[in-house]
């Protein structure tokens, strides 16, 4: 099931796989750089508690905040890295309804990009493989921390995480997508395993990635 600007749908794994199809064009490019935003970070940080995962032969360094036996949420960053926007997001999501445990994982391990050439070059590094083991990780984190579910939502890069490891991470309880779709060799979202909620603009006219196509 998939939400899109705001309607509930069903779709089925053939029109998933239509929804998905890879784009010729750069999706990343349409994010707005929020320079004078991500420059407020240092002066309004939310109250996060900052931890270190270990997954593999790595450590990353990931910032929690919420409620201590809540469900979990891991919240994933856009090409930008962890800014304040991403933090804001998290906070807000952890006071939903009766409370959650939000955590973001650092996917840049510590940079940010300050404007749209310098977040390009952070996301085409990316080892998008090794950043849906960092999901896994930091969801297995919050399972072992109190969280008796733990679900996974992004924005942008994010939301192509997101939908990326309801395929690859069985430990994913729901995921919620905002745009953004794995690449075919990462992740076919037909195969998902946990629900899938994902939000596209219905005029969108990006094909192959933020569009509705059914």
């Amino acid at each position: 099931m998939f939400v899109v600007a705001g309607r509930v749908i069903s779709v089925s794994s053939s029109s998933a796989s239509r929804i998905f199809t890879a784009s010729s064009r750069n999706p990343f490019s349409l994010c707005v750089s929020r320079f004078q935003v991500r420059a407020m970070a240092d002066s309004a940080s939310p109250p996060f508690k900052k931890i270190q995962i270990q997954r593999d032969d790595t450590t990353f360094d990931a910032y929690v905040v919420g409620k201590e036996d809540a469900p979990g949420i891991v919240v994933l960053q856009e090409w930008w890295g962890v800014d304040f926007e991403i933090k804001n997001h998290a906070v807000k999501i952890s006071q939903l309804g009766p409370g959650f445990k939000a955590l973001i994982p650092d996917l840049y391990r510590g940079k940010v990009g300050l404007d749209v050439a310098e977040a390009q070059h952070l996301m085409d590094g990316l080892d998008w493989q090794g950043a849906v083991k960092d999901i896994q990780a930091s969801v297995n984190w919050l399972k072992t921390n109190g969280s008796s579910k733990a679900g996974v939502t992004g924005f942008c890069m994010g939301g192509a995480l997101s939908i990326a490891s309801s395929v690859l991470v069985p430990e994913v309880d729901a995921v919620v997508a905002f745009y953004g779709v794995p690449s075919s060799q990462l992740a076919d979202p037909a195969q998902a395993k946990a629900p899938v909620q994902a939000h596209f603009g219905e005029l969108d006219n990006f094909v192959g990635f933020s569009d509705v196509t059914l």
